[in-house]
């Protein structure tokens, strides 16, 4: 029989304290228990997705409950050497934690709040895609990381879960410069699968309680997915969440390129999809825990072929522009802009002007906008 890939989805309406560790320590059990993911002499880095200054309502970060009541669980467990940090879009990981209450709900844990701040160039020659990363030291320092990601949509890869969120290991203005030297998603999805295989999460937790849909993966629309999601396989587990997303997994460039690459297996029939209380089909699962109204690109793949003509023409792609209404001129995005020279600049107007020849389709000023008023069409 063929190996299958076990995901834990967990029913969870709220982030109320005594029933995420309820809920989290049975998905422990279910995929082995801690034990037999990580030992108590290990250091662990807890990585979450943090990826800008907001309120938790928002659904843009992990929430603090889910990350408190998982440190707690550890903290019961007996294990102590434990920090959590991540390379955030704009700030700090200490000061977006600060925002949201993530520090002092850590603290109380004995959770160390850090800054990626230190950078650390590594050799991957066995790379398909990338063969070197910059590294953050705290990544490479640490035994053990367990990575707790969000559910959330995405405008380059349809969404971000699991394997989209080791993006934050990379080092401060490298993470930018990646969408250059990897500027079309599936480049850059397999970077990540290369990316993922450098670091070797241990685990992987999916806040979906409350999801984030459209605008994605920081302007889009709070909405109530009520689920946890827990493997140690990451493409599995975003293979479920498109699955109840009525997104063809296939069609996630991580979930494609990380099968081909053997980082995990999308295919339902490769999956063992568990409740706390047994074993469930994908199609149950849909029916009981999906939401087909949920906003995501859920568009054909295109040919390779018009793929290349969109992009030597420079018609039919997709593109940010900015709701001139809502944009307060702050800057970010010009800032955020990975592009040699910036595909988009402050011509005597309040908001930025884009030059979409140069615009890579990165959207990593769509991702920073504080005041979602970068769109993509």
């Amino acid at each position: 029989m063929e190996k299958r890939s076990k995901v834990v989805l967990l029913p969870c309406k709220a982030y109320e304290e005594e029933e995420l560790k309820r809920q989290l320590k049975r998905g422990l059990e279910l995929l082995g228990g801690l034990s037999s993911i990580v030992k108590k002499n290990e250091t662990i880095l807890l990585k979450p997705n943090l990826l800008k200054k907001s309120e938790t309502e928002k659904a843009v970060i992990t929430h603090p409950a889910v990350m408190g009541a998982f440190a707690l669980l550890l903290k019961e467990e007996g294990y102590r050497q434990i920090k959590v940090g991540d390379s955030c879009g704009t700030s700090t990981a200490r000061k977006v934690m600060e925002l949201c209450g993530m520090d002092q709900i850590l603290s109380e844990q004995g959770v160390q709040a850090v800054d990626f701040d230190r950078g650390v160039r590594v050799d991957f020659p066995q790379g398909r895609q990338a063969k070197e990363f910059v590294m953050a030291a705290e990544v490479e320092e640490s035994d053990a990381l367990i990575n707790i990601c969000k559910m959330k949509t995405h405008q380059l890869e349809r969404i971000t879960g699991a394997v989209k969120n080791l993006y934050g290991c990379i080092y401060g203005f490298h993470k930018a410069k990646g969408h250059t030297k990897y500027p079309d998603a599936h480049s850059f999805a397999r970077m990540l699968v290369d990316l993922n295989f450098h670091v070797k999460p241990r685990l992987h937790i999916m806040d979906g309680i409350m999801a984030m849909e459209g605008n994605g993966p920081g302007s889009g629309d709070p909405v109530p997915m009520n689920v946890i999601l827990m493997s140690q396989d990451p493409v599995a587990l975003d293979s479920v969440f498109s699955h109840l997303i009525y997104l063809k997994p296939q069609l996630v460039p991580t979930n494609d390129q990380g099968e081909k690459m053997g980082l995990g297996y999308w295919h339902p029939e490769r999956i063992c999809l568990l409740l706390p209380d047994g074993e469930i089909s994908m199609e149950e699962a849909v029916r009981r825990f999906g939401n087909p109204k949920f906003v995501v690109d859920r568009s054909p793949q295109k040919s390779d072929w018009w793929v290349w003509m969109a992009k030597f023409f420079h018609i039919f792609q997709k593109k940010p522009y900015i709701l001139e209404d809502k944009c307060i001129g702050c800057g970010i995005c010009v800032d955020s802009c990975p592009v040699e020279g910036k595909a988009l600049k402050f011509i005597g107007k309040k908001a930025p002007v884009y030059n979409y020849r140069k615009c890579i389709r990165c959207f990593c000023c769509q991702e920073m906008c504080p005041k979602k008023a970068i769109q993509v069409k």
